[in-house]
């Protein structure tokens, strides 16, 4: 039987499916959660998919490393009826640039890379002006580059060094570190950086030094090719009716900007990770969790450190990202005064799941929910 949803309406997507009543049940009874205090966290996230047209949500909530709450909501794949899992896989967006920073920053560690070289050190055919540009200003966005230009071919196959090209092409919008900007290509050379440092496409880089190391099994490079199991579909509203997300070139879809698919679970490893030292010393963690400071040295306006936004919120110290690409909204909180953790992964390109997270969030450190 086909079901239009544009005639049954989005709230019977958010009701369909909440996974796994199992499983999210063990957890609750690990936890000493009343069916009333769950009931709580789910009923917000259904009334959300339901306003906003959600086809699917993963949401993770994590106490000092330690999983409490893993659960999928409605379908993962609407055209198969697939509800979501908590292993279900999504497109990070820019959710993926903190594990570009960490990578660049295990090279700063091995003095491979120093934070203050200029990048005509390892460009030296770049721009005279790269001269002046440094790979810390490149982490936190006050490097003056920009994003991607409007008759930047999306749909084209571009080899690293056309893309570096590309980057090249384009003029500084402001002095190197008097200003603050938010710049996918910024973090797109710095995947070509790690590739001319190691040899390794940044990509394998990643994996090498932090998946496989973390047991995060299903985080990788994109690739539409290749078969993965527990892919998410990404999704759009056009005129208030829900479209397949639009395509890319394959080489677009690997650059260090945020190009990973990952899962709520591996999130949680890499959340756990982060409270320990196995990827960094804990004094590299906290300079990436610095706001990044200007030439003149006040505080940069994005609230930035290295692959990460830090802020406050109610009082709450929070270091945060979200993402969005392909149809995927994306975003990973970490209230790292309290040791909690919530993560909240969408596959619909208008979703707003760091307004989400903030509430979930809410819920847990008032005492409403354990």
């Amino acid at each position: 039987m086909k079901i239009d949803l544009r005639c049954w309406g989005w709230a019977i997507v958010a009701l369909m499916v909440v996974w796994p009543v199992g499983q999210a049940s063990a957890i609750d009874r690990t936890t000493n959660q009343t069916t009333d205090q769950t009931d709580a966290v789910d009923n917000y996230i259904r009334a959300e998919m339901a306003k906003q047209r959600i086809p699917g949500v993963a949401l993770l909530v994590s106490r000092r490393g330690q999983v409490i709450r893993a659960q999928g909501y409605g379908l993962a794949n609407v055209e198969l009826q697939v509800p979501v899992k908590p292993k279900t896989i999504f497109q990070s967006g820019s959710v993926g640039k903190q594990f570009t920073a960490t990578a660049v920053m295990m090279l700063v560690e091995e003095g491979k890379i120093g934070l203050e070289d200029p990048l005509t050190k390892y460009f030296p055919d770049a721009p005279a002006v790269w001269k002046q540009v440094t790979i810390r200003e490149l982490l936190s966005h006050t490097a003056g580059f920009t994003d991607y230009p409007a008759d930047f071919d999306m749909r084209k196959d571009y080899t690293e060094a056309e893309m570096l090209k590309v980057v090249e092409s384009i003029p500084l919008a402001y002095p190197p570190g008097t200003s603050w900007s938010y710049s996918n290509l910024g973090f797109l050379t710095l995947g070509i950086l790690i590739h001319k440092v190691t040899g390794e496409f940044y990509g394998d880089f990643l994996g090498e030094l932090i998946f496989r190391p973390l047991d995060m099994s299903t985080t990788r490079i994109i690739s539409e090719a290749d078969i993965v199991p527990n892919r998410s579909a990404g999704y759009r509203l056009v005129k208030g009716e829900l479209k397949n997300q639009e395509w890319v070139s394959p080489t677009v879809n690997t650059t260090a900007d945020g190009s990973l698919y990952f899962s709520i679970m591996d999130l949680a490893k890499w959340d756990a990770a982060l409270y320990t030292e196995k990827l960094l010393k804990r004094s590299s963690l906290e300079q990436m969790w610095t706001v990044a400071k200007l030439s003149n040295g006040q505080p940069n306006s994005g609230q930035y450190g290295f692959g990460w936004f830090i802020g406050s919120k109610k009082g709450h110290h929070v270091i945060e990202h979200e993402g969005q690409w392909q149809g995927f909204e994306t975003q990973i909180s970490r209230y790292v005064d309290d040791q909690l953790t919530v993560v909240v992964l969408t596959n619909l390109d208008e979703a707003k799941p760091d307004a989400m997270a903030d509430r979930v969030a809410e819920m847990y450190l008032s005492g409403a929910v354990k």
